[in-house]
């Protein structure tokens, strides 16, 4: 992406995540930020169950890496015409502002190509931008989470509420991924044919996206998707796909869907070696009925060893496995530190911590990870050397409240 300007007039994740993977793939991103208290993510400290320094905003750095910040009032006509030179400069311009929003501050579409017909313009929405709730806001514990299916899928029918995600801007930063991408085929498109697209993507499309194959098989049976109900072992017809628990508390993932294929390589594994010619389980049938027996035997023998020792055991098996693994121990993942994905960045006073790189990787490296700036951090920069401002037009936007 180096050479692709982005201007960016968005907030908290979900589009702002989206210009963020770009500019880890080498875009020019201007990020503008509300004059006096900038992005709203930057006042964050708490989420979940988890506090967190402001001295390090890691959730506005996971959605702003990498980028430039201008200051800017947008209702103000001074504040306005410098966006409007930035626009004239830019491939793309990204929002996720209400159409309401939009309306007021003159961003729409036709108000932007009125300044530069050939810029892909990029909205990020709730619902979308048609219908009775295109200018309802929406964040992805809603749109992606609670309106899309995921939140009611999840749920056990014995638990009295569907779970919150498992992650502060979970659908945010997987509807980052499908925006950049939306990006990435338009100026493709645009080059190819020099017309430049209007991109709308929504937090409740990404939902249904990411819930597409319970979609598809309720919509034929029309049975809402559902858990298994608690205390099912495995899955009712597959005793090695399912979680296990082991000695020390922790949990191993099996997901072998060839399940009688894989069964004896299970059972000597388990030191359960009778069970391969056990008669409850010597057919693909006969395993399949006898699935939850299977998955009580299967448990038992997890339960007698630590999560380490079944690494041992597990390893080099052509069945399919996993450890179940927190948020921190993912950090020492092998395969994350040989690949790249958790790289140690540093805030601009030096004060390290770590940012996941964006999943797409280009000649088998990973991107470098970039912090997000200090608000208004490239203001001056950008009005003076980008723009070619004076240094007493500068100072009389800033005396005017224009720029911060």
């Amino acid at each position: 992406m180096e050479g692709i300007r982005i201007l960016e007039v968005a907030e908290h994740t979900f589009v702002p995540a989206a210009s963020g993977i770009l500019a880890d793939w080498g875009a020019e991103v201007v990020k503008i930020e509300h004059v006096q208290r900038g992005d709203a993510m930057r006042g964050l400290g708490q989420t979940g169950t988890t506090g967190f320094s402001t001295s390090v905003p890691v959730l506005m750095e996971h959605s702003n890496r990498g980028k430039k910040s201008l200051g800017l009032d947008l209702a103000h006509p001074d504040g306005l015409a410098i966006l409007h030179q930035l626009i004239a400069r830019s491939d793309v311009f990204l929002t996720n502002k209400l159409p309401k929003v939009l309306k007021k501050l003159h961003i729409e579409v036709d108000d932007v190509r009125a300044h530069n017909p050939n810029i892909v313009y990029v909205r990020g929405t709730g619902y979308g931008i048609h219908g009775p709730d295109a200018d309802a806001g929406g964040y992805d514990f809603l749109g992606y989470w609670a309106r899309a299916g995921s939140a009611s899928a999840v749920r056990p029918h014995e638990v009295e509420a569907p779970p919150v995600p498992p992650s502060p801007a979970y659908g945010d930063s997987i509807g980052a991924m499908t925006i950049a991408g939306g990006i990435a085929a338009a100026l493709l498109h645009r080059e190819r044919t020099g017309e430049a697209h209007v991109v709308d993507v929504s937090l409740l499309g990404i939902g249904m996206w990411a819930m597409g194959g319970a979609i598809a098989i309720s919509q034929l049976s029309q049975e809402p998707w559902a858990q298994f109900p608690l205390g099912t072992r495995g899955t009712p017809s597959n005793p090695i796909v399912g979680m296990y628990r082991t000695k020390d508390g922790r949990f191993v993932a099996l997901s072998m869907l060839q399940g009688f294929h894989y069964w004896p390589d299970m059972c000597r594994r388990m030191d359960r070696e009778h069970l391969i010619d056990d008669p409850r389980f010597a057919t693909a049938e006969l395993l399949m009925q006898n699935a939850q027996e299977a998955a009580a035997l299967v448990a038992e023998a997890f339960e007698e060893r630590t999560q380490a020792e079944w690494v041992e055991r597990l390893t080099g098996m052509p069945g399919q496995w996993s450890l179940v693994q927190d948020t921190v121990q993912v950090a020492d993942d092998v395969q994350v530190v040989a690949n790249g994905y958790l790289q140690e960045v540093q805030t601009a006073d030096g004060t390290p911590f770590k940012l996941v790189s964006a999943p797409v990787q280009f000649d088998e490296e990973a991107s470098v990870v970039r912090r997000g700036p200090e608000f208004n951090e490239h203001g001056d920069a950008i009005l003076t050397e980008e723009l070619g401002m004076d240094w007493d037009t500068v100072i009389d936007l800033k005396l005017k409240g224009v720029v911060a």
